[in-house]
């Protein structure tokens, strides 16, 4: 049994109870941004090599290893965080497939070396830095939801240094930035192919954006159907089921 702190508790990760992962309400609980990137990103099923970057507490990582045998490497900048994140993969037992880094994206290089994984996948900061007067009063979400620590130039330099040629680089967003994803994509030779937009509801604004990219691809991107999460009654839509029950 692992050891909890402070106001920590173990939660079921998937709905068939065969992942767990540690949550804190006052340092980070994975959301559905997770659940979407992990089943959106297209990743090698038998070997090969993934990095996720802002791993938080490593429900991404997690979630990816039910769907794949390759090696997965986490980074994150909050140590409390990867404490977390440490202690659910021991929870699981996948030590050997999962390795946590405990450091800043932006320096992972001499760690990590340069175009050394087949994916790249990453749940980053969505808004920009805020005034101080403006930051939550939880430094631990601040730095979660705002680029206190990198910003979307640094996360897809980042994505593009260590993807190999040819790698494919799977981000969730905001819909407000698609723009700038797609023009800082495309500076760093990140060609988008494949997007996907996520909408509460039928007749509501899309919330979420799931978007994929190829290391030195050729121009064709693919808009996927939309993706509804809940009908009218406030239950899950099916092809959201199909997600977060898979």
């Amino acid at each position: 049994m692992v050891e909890l702190y402070d106001d920590e508790r173990i939660d079921y990760l998937v709905a068939d109870e065969s992942l767990q992962i540690i949550q804190s309400p006052t340092a980070f609980s994975f959301s559905l941004d997770a659940v979407l990137l992990g089943h959106f990103a297209s990743i090698p099923i038998k070997s090969g090599k993934i990095l996720d970057l802002c791993s938080g507490n490593g429900a991404i990582p997690l979630l990816l290893s039910r769907r794949t045998k390759a090696q997965i490497t986490g980074v994150e900048i909050q140590e409390r965080i990867i404490s977390m994140a440490d202690r659910s993969i021991a929870l699981n037992e996948l030590s050997e497939q999962i390795n946590m880094i405990h450091g800043d994206l932006k320096e992972m290089q001499p760690l990590l070396g340069h175009s050394n994984f087949d994916v790249v996948t990453c749940n980053p900061p969505y808004f920009k830095t805020p005034a101080k007067t403006e930051h939550n009063r939880n430094d631990y979400l601040t730095i979660a939801r705002h680029e206190v620590f990198c910003t979307l130039d640094d996360v897809v330099k980042a994505c593009k240094l260590h993807v190999r040629p040819g790698g494919k680089v799977a981000m969730v967003h905001r819909p407000g930035r698609l723009i700038d994803i797609v023009t800082t994509f495309r500076e760093y030779n990140l060609e988008p192919k494949r997007m996907q937009l996520v909408y509460p509801k039928r007749g509501k604004e899309a919330n979420m954006l799931l978007i994929e990219g190829i290391r030195d691809g050729k121009a064709d991107l693919k808009i996927l159907p939309p993706l509804f999460i809940y009908d009218e009654d406030g239950s899950y839509t099916q092809d959201a089921k199909e997600i977060i029950y898979e």
